[in-house]
């Protein structure tokens, strides 16, 4: 009997036909509902989750027979993998593959913020644009400018790397000092109060944790510049997102792009909807063609590999290796 999987939301054809040859595979495909992954998961095998439905120490509980969670992203915060190191399941994930990508989505943000884009298109659009005024819609410069990295893993360095080209002063902060990059990229090592201080454009990072939770709250934002613009492609929970509608209301910063959110989708009453200066999209970082179908390439080989009882190509939990 081939092993039994479920798929949390359709994937490129050419990662799900190879799942298919080895597995009963049984996959999600609404888009405007959330998969009821507490009742699939009872009974399976194997489960690849796309998207960020919790994955819990009871779910696992209700599938004995689970050998391996493989994560079509690179963040795994939303699954208990304490719990899955504990009752022997695998769980990987697909890091790397999205890196330059997401940096490139971060630019979008940055650039689409400073220069006005979104309001200049919807000035444009709605006919307001008659005699062409050169007083209009004076944009931040981001050429010379300062820009701070909170989170120094490899995406902020593909955003470091970014940065360079438009000739900017790069700051950061990190866990732990890394001397070799500052002397690869360019960039500073300084506190977290340094960096809010002193940066233009500060681009948050972090992996979701306790820590690293309303990292960026009333405080934080009160530290930066009154012409400053975060930039937040990580994960929604790191920013207080009341202080900041707030903040970005009261002009206590210029501005914001956003590529994630808490909760996540916004309610349809988030106040950060009706505000013009921030840029929202919906968690659009990896999304291009070629980068979500090696990620789904890369997620299936992880699932078949765990199915298998061979090591991950990408482990979150290689302590289970051993087990």
């Amino acid at each position: 009997m081939k092993p039994r999987v479920f798929i949390s939301r359709p994937i490129p054809e050419k990662a799900l036909s190879i799942i298919k040859n080895e597995c009963q595979v049984d996959w999600w495909t609404e888009t405007e509902t959330l998969p009821p992954l507490r009742e699939k998961i009872v009974g399976l095998d194997g489960l690849l989750t796309y998207g960020h439905e919790l994955v819990t120490a009871e779910m696992m509980d209700t599938a004995p027979n689970l050998k391996v969670i493989s994560v079509m992203g690179v963040g795994y915060d939303h699954v208990d993998v304490a719990a899955a190191t504990e009752r022997g399941i695998a769980v990987g994930h697909t890091p790397g593959v999205l890196d330059e990508t997401v940096a490139d989505m971060i630019f979008a943000l940055l650039m689409a913020v400073a220069r006005n884009i979104l309001k200049g298109d919807r000035f444009v659009r709605g006919g307001d644009w008659r005699v062409y005024n050169p007083n209009i819609l004076w944009g931040a410069e981001i050429h010379g400018s300062t820009l701070g990295i909170i989170g120094m893993g490899r995406i902020g360095r593909a955003v470091a790397r970014r940065a360079r080209g438009f000739n900017m002063k790069i700051l950061y902060h990190n866990r732990h000092r890394l001397p070799e990059w500052e002397e690869k990229l360019g960039v500073q090592y300084t506190s977290k109060e340094t960096l809010l201080a002193e940066a233009d454009f500060i681009v948050v990072l972090s992996s979701l944790t306790k820590q690293t939770h309303r990292l960026i709250g009333e405080l934080e934002l009160a530290q930066m510049k009154p012409t400053a613009i975060l930039i937040n492609a990580a994960r929604g929970p790191i920013v207080d997102f009341q202080a900041l509608c707030q903040a970005l209301r009261d002009g206590v910063i210029a501005g914001a792009g956003l590529d994630v959110f808490d909760p996540e989708p916004p309610l349809a009453n988030d106040p950060l909807l009706a505000l013009d200066n921030v840029v929202l999209t919906p968690h659009l970082g990896s999304a291009t063609v070629r980068t979500r179908t090696q990620m789904a390439l890369m997620s299936a080989e992880n699932l078949l590999a765990g199915l298998r009882g061979e090591s991950l190509l990408y482990w979150v939990n290689s302590q289970v290796r051993g087990q």
